[in-house]
């Protein structure tokens, strides 16, 4: 999953983006201001975006209007520090999926993020289920047929991203820009190891294959 941070307090978005990579793997982007996290969420496709409302060059509220006046339905979660029923009010009518009052716990944060991104590949509970195989993206635990599957944490992440799209062709280029940040480019060969490796583990003994290959398409998963 790739997640942009509009956030022009370094230090706290540093912090969140080593919780969101430390406890979910992600992807992050960072936008030290409005404007150029307008930039970054238009111009690439996002799992999820954290604003914040207090930014310089343009406010989080006017950012959020033009993405969503754009059409775009990203889900967005807003920190902010105000409180009041009002700001709330017109927040959610803006377009935010979610809110979180600083200082905020980064478990919570993180906790959100998760359910807001399953809400968003319509997938409301934490277990992805294909076939036999079931992904814990809580647990970040995988089964096949009940029997537990041990992979690296590359491997669970296309696992899971394939999972979230369920029968879709998901090409390459899509996959590599979901799990890496905007240095993706230079990690354009290592996509063909890691679906070789979930198919080593998932499809072992006389199960039948999972992981199928569309030639000049991509990858998808189902029965």
């Amino acid at each position: 999953m790739r997640i942009l941070v509009v956030e022009d307090e370094r230090r706290l978005a540093e912090n969140i983006a080593r919780s969101m990579k430390e406890g979910a793997g992600y992807a992050i982007d960072l936008a030290g201001d409005g404007k150029e996290g307008l930039f970054m969420a238009e111009s690439t496709a996002y799992d999820l975006i954290l604003l914040d409302l207090m930014l310089p060059r343009m406010d989080g509220l006017k950012l959020l209007r033009r993405l969503r006046s754009g059409g775009a339905t990203t889900p967005v979660l807003v920190l902010t520090a105000r409180e009041e029923k009002d700001s709330i009010i017109a927040l959610l009518n803006a377009g935010a999926d979610d809110y979180l009052i600083k200082p905020f716990d980064l478990g919570e944060l993180l906790a959100r993020v998760k359910a807001l991104i399953r809400r968003g590949k319509s997938q409301s509970l934490p277990v992805l289920s294909v076939a036999d195989l079931e992904i814990n993206t809580v647990e970040r635990t995988v089964r096949r047929s009940g029997h537990p599957v041990k992979l690296t944490a590359m491997e669970y992440r296309v696992l899971e991203y394939l999972a979230h799209k369920p029968r879709a062709v998901v090409s390459k280029t899509e996959l590599l820009e979901h799990l890496y940040d905007y240095n993706w480019e230079k990690f354009s060969n290592v996509i063909e190891v890691y679906i070789s490796g979930l198919r080593r583990k998932l499809d072992s003994g006389e199960q039948p294959p999972l992981i199928h290959t569309l030639r000049g398409q991509g990858y998808t998963l189902r029965e």
